[in-house]
């Protein structure tokens, strides 16, 4: 097999008495794009917060590049170093910024210079075909231009890992493949490792190399 560049071992997470995550264990290799599939409420979500740190896992351990990042119940690593980009299901824009605003934000966070964020922030939204409403606000932008500012702002920071939940669920059929062969385009060129949760198996497969099946917290093919 493969060394994999993201490992999750036996990963487990539970609400009360449910386990939304029950012994999940899966592998992505370094530059692969992993689609994760299932019904609503199998613990897909569940399964990106807990990889990106929002959550923490009951039992089992999260490696990325090597590192043990979180086991039982602890995140040795927090989600801001563990170079991680995430495009959530509902985008998550900061309504009371700009598009241009949202992608300094991360960056000025992050302690960059004023002068690189700018040089840095052109050439994300060029890449994303977003320069022509960078400097509107989310309530200002369509749907789909939305989702352009969110996978910007994702990728902004250069992330190692690229975590998409769900990202094109409000989409009509049209513009859902128009992005997503945008998306699979820059991944090509960007060769970033990649899980993408979907419930829908055709969007899954042109974009992925491989399509892991997830059912009842559980990772059942794949």
């Amino acid at each position: 097999m493969t060394e994999a560049f993201l490992h999750l071992v036996a990963l487990t997470k539970r609400y009360g008495n449910r386990a939304a995550v029950d012994r999940a264990s899966l592998f992505v290799a370094e530059g692969e794009v992993v689609a994760l599939i299932g019904p609503s409420g199998c613990g897909k979500t569940t399964t990106l917060r807990l990889i990106a740190g929002l959550e923490k896992p009951d039992e089992g351990e999260i490696w990325i590049g090597g590192e043990c990042v979180a086991t039982n119940g602890r995140n040795l690593i927090p989600s801001h170093k563990r170079g991680i980009g995430f495009v959530f299901q509902d985008l998550a824009l900061w309504p009371h910024l700009t598009a241009e605003g949202n992608l300094d934000f991360v960056l000025a966070s992050a302690g960059m210079k004023r002068r690189e964020r700018r040089e840095r922030i052109v050439e994300t939204l060029r890449m994303m075909r977003a320069e022509g409403f960078a400097g509107r606000y989310p309530s200002q932008l369509s749907g789909g231009e939305q989702q352009r500012v969110a996978i910007a702002r994702a990728l902004i920071a250069r992330p190692r890992l690229l975590l998409l939940d769900e990202p094109m669920s409000n989409l009509d059929a049209p513009l859902r493949g128009q992005l997503l062969e945008e998306l699979k385009s820059l991944q090509d060129r960007l060769k970033i490792t990649t899980v993408y949760i979907t419930h829908d198996r055709a969007e899954a497969e042109p974009l992925a190399a491989r399509v892991v099946q997830m059912e009842a917290g559980r990772i059942v093919c794949g």
